[in-house]
């Protein structure tokens, strides 16, 4: 029978992976934001800023990596980055392998406009690949050294100061490797750098506004978790592993 910290676990990884994915299937779709209503952005010459749609669901993994380190510790958190470039590699051979797949001729979807989206994701998922086991290998060291620097208290400064770490170099990394050189049709280094730097801010952004939701997703998991809970993160805490999501018997 799975434990009730089991069933968080599994639940945790399950949304940190359909996260991921759909952060790297909109990742090769720009849009712009509006901040023109802002003073300094517009004092610097910036009325918009150019993104990829994949910052959107991407910041709900910084709470889903909080919690699993919070509570399982970094080698649960590393079996998750592990499981989450399984997927990303699966996902990039399969789109390899359909893209060569002639459409028929009274298909909506043309070979050129499935290529333009799905090629173009393709090039995002193996950048995203290379960002994300750094990024998330940083994330990992970064928020235990704060955790033990602390004592385990100030949840916010572990949580917001390792997503800061981590997804400036990941942002930096995903954007030149898939909308750069390994894109179909690549953009300029002056335009990779500047989605770079978008992402990353809005990415901040999101990380301290978010802030609130981590603190809430422990008191939720504590309160479903009850004396579970502690002994959870006692055993997280000393890089104790997640031993099995079952109870005996």
């Amino acid at each position: 029978m799975m434990t009730r910290g089991g069933r968080i676990f599994v639940i945790l990884n399950a949304f940190f992976i359909g996260f991921l994915v759909l952060a790297e299937l909109f990742g090769a779709k720009l849009f712009n934001v509006d901040v023109s209503w802002t003073w300094i952005l517009p004092a610097l010459g910036e009325d918009r800023l150019a993104m990829t749609l994949g910052v959107i669901p991407f910041p709900a993994t910084f709470i889903i990596t909080d919690l699993l380190n919070e509570y399982y510790g970094r080698k649960s958190v590393r079996f998750t980055t592990l499981l989450g470039m399984t997927v990303l590699v699966g996902i990039y051979l399969m789109i390899f392998a359909v893209c060569g797949i002639p459409a028929n001729d009274i298909s909506a979807v043309s070979d050129e406009a499935f290529r333009a989206v799905f090629f173009n994701s393709q090039a995002i998922i193996i950048g995203s690949i290379v960002a994300y086991l750094i990024g998330q290998l940083i994330d990992i060291q970064v928020f235990h050294r704060l955790r033990n620097w602390t004592g385990g208290r100030h949840i916010w400064l572990r949580a917001t100061g390792s997503t800061i770490i981590s997804q400036l170099i990941d942002s930096f990394v995903v954007i030149y490797l898939g909308l750069g050189l390994l894109a179909e049709n690549p953009i300029s280094f002056t335009d990779a750098t500047d989605i770079a730097r978008n992402n990353f801010l809005f990415k901040m952004l999101i990380a301290i506004a978010i802030t609130p939701l981590i603190y809430l997703g422990h008191k939720l998991i504590n309160r479903h978790l009850g004396p579970e809970a502690d002994h959870l993160r006692e055993r997280a805490s000393k890089g104790e592993p997640f031993v099995t999501p079952f109870s005996p018997g």
